[in-house]
């Protein structure tokens, strides 16, 4: 599998849903306001008191074209819904959703030092993520394949668990795609994964992008993963 980009120093916590908002309060589209429109004062989505936008503003660099700023506002909205509903599912934080999946799909007991790795975490930050599964009766530590190093598996709780995570992920992506009809879908998964494999980086990079993959899924499609193909394409021939 390939790594998208630079780890992050998150620490781990928890896998079940603590200190979430309150289910009173109203769901938000994190891209700028309720789900049912612009915020009060603005047709235009922003936030009463900003200055409007003028057409290519960027801080620095070229300016920034329609199609960029749709896949900005497409990716940080399905970010955002992806990850409530993986925490409605038990996978809070975002680490501990990516650690389940990733052990249900494609990580065959793994090391503490690889998962850290597709992860982007510290090592003391994976190793309190594990505790805290651990305690929870998701995972459980074998005897790594050196005699020294610890392995990670799955417990019967941990695979239900994962398998609630990949759903309710699942259902979200399923959602974004519901209005593409089947030919705009198809050409949909051609563009992304081309975009995908854009984005890939050299071996030994962290936080893979594949982390909460159904990795099954590309495998058993024609043409297999585009992000695997590429990287095999560029790295190992």
């Amino acid at each position: 599998m390939a790594p998208d980009r630079a780890g992050s120093t998150a620490s781990g916590a928890s896998p079940d849903r603590a200190g979430g908002d309150p289910a009173s309060e109203e769901p938000l589209d994190r891209a700028g306001g309720p789900e049912s429109g612009a915020p009060p004062g603005r047709a235009d989505g922003m936030a009463p008191g900003m200055p409007p936008a003028r057409a290519g503003d960027v801080a620095s660099g070229a300016p920034l074209d329609r199609t960029a700023n749709l896949l900005g506002a497409l990716s940080l909205v399905i970010t955002d819904r992806t990850a409530d509903a993986m925490a409605d599912a038990g996978g809070r934080p975002e680490s501990a959703a990516a650690a389940l999946s990733a052990l249900l799909h494609f990580l065959d007991r793994p090391s503490v030092d690889l998962l850290r790795q597709v992860l982007g975490l510290t090592s003391s930050g994976t190793v309190r993520l594990l505790d805290r599964l651990a305690e929870a009766g998701y995972l459980r530590r074998g005897p790594g394949a050196d005699g020294r190093s610890a392995s990670i598996s799955l417990t019967e709780a941990g695979r239900a668990a994962a398998g609630q995570v990949a759903a309710a992920r699942a259902g979200v992506l399923d959602r974004a795609l519901s209005a593409l009809s089947p030919a705009d879908r198809e050409v949909f998964g051609q563009l992304a994964g081309k975009v995908l494999a854009g984005l890939i980086r050299g071996p030994g990079a962290t936080r893979w992008m594949c982390r909460l993959c159904d990795t099954g899924t590309c495998r058993g499609a024609a043409g297999g993963c585009p992000v695997g193909n590429a990287a095999r394409e560029r790295y190992l021939t």
